[in-house]
């Protein structure tokens, strides 16, 4: 198992390791394959499995968020919009949701977002050097669940380790779901991590910060009467 100061997690791990997501790659607009062909050189990064330099990316030195698993893109559109002193890095395996956010962010001439259409955990592994990340959102990912489908689910053990490797001293990890046993999964996972400590004290779920917006995909959980629980940890 890795621990928070691994570098690299080796090959025999990444070959067992089971994927958090399935990719059913819907049929995109024409609007979204455009933003493919004509603004992917602008907000996109190739992954190419070596160490970047955000700076460079973003042509500035700023604390760097990443979301990963976005969706449409609404949440990390608004974020960036409203804290512009920050970079933003989005990862999501779905090419519509990309192509979409890619249109958005264009229509407001966004500089301070950079989006993967990657593997989250093949980017962490690879392409993020120890201590680059400040904040790491990952709001209502796939909660599998269906017993036999939990050892899916992207928040394991192994995962947050990797994840403190990344952050830098005090960074935060934002976790929310709509879902009650995932939610209760989370937090003995994250319980349990040595590099990580609950802000808000042991076993504690927190109240829906403002940065995190209320999204159409939240909406609709809570009119099936699905109640929302966020979690916030800091890198110990």
């Amino acid at each position: 198992m890795p621990t928070p100061d691994d570098v690299h997690i080796s090959a025999p791990y990444y070959m067992r390791r089971i994927r958090s997501f399935v990719l059913r790659e819907g049929r995109m607009t024409p609007a979204q394959q455009r933003a493919f062909d004509t603004l992917w050189s602008r907000f996109g990064i190739d992954y190419r499995g070596i160490s970047q330099d955000f700076a460079t990316h973003f042509a500035r030195s700023a604390p760097l968020v990443m979301e990963i698993g976005f969706g449409n893109g609404e949440a990390l559109a608004w974020a960036s919009e409203h804290d512009q002193s920050r970079n933003f890095l989005g990862v999501e395996v779905h090419g519509p949701g990309v192509g979409r956010l890619m249109n958005a962010l264009a229509a407001r001439d966004a500089g301070n977002v950079r989006l993967y259409k990657h593997d989250a955990v093949e980017v962490l592994e690879n392409e993020i050097a120890p201590g680059t990340l400040a904040e790491v959102r990952i709001w209502f990912p796939d909660p599998w669940h269906k017993k036999r489908h939990n050892k899916r689910r992207l928040i394991q053990p192994e995962f947050v380790a990797l994840l403190a490797s990344r952050m830098a001293t005090n960074g935060l990890l934002h976790l929310a779901t709509d879902w009650q046993p995932y939610a209760e999964h989370m937090l003995e996972v994250m319980e349990a991590a040595p590099a990580w400590r609950n802000q808000l004290g042991p076993a504690q779920y927190a109240e829906k910060p403002e940065w995190r917006i209320e999204t159409h995909f939240e909406r609709r959980g809570l009119k099936l009467g699905h109640g929302v629980w966020d979690l916030l940890y800091r890198k110990a």
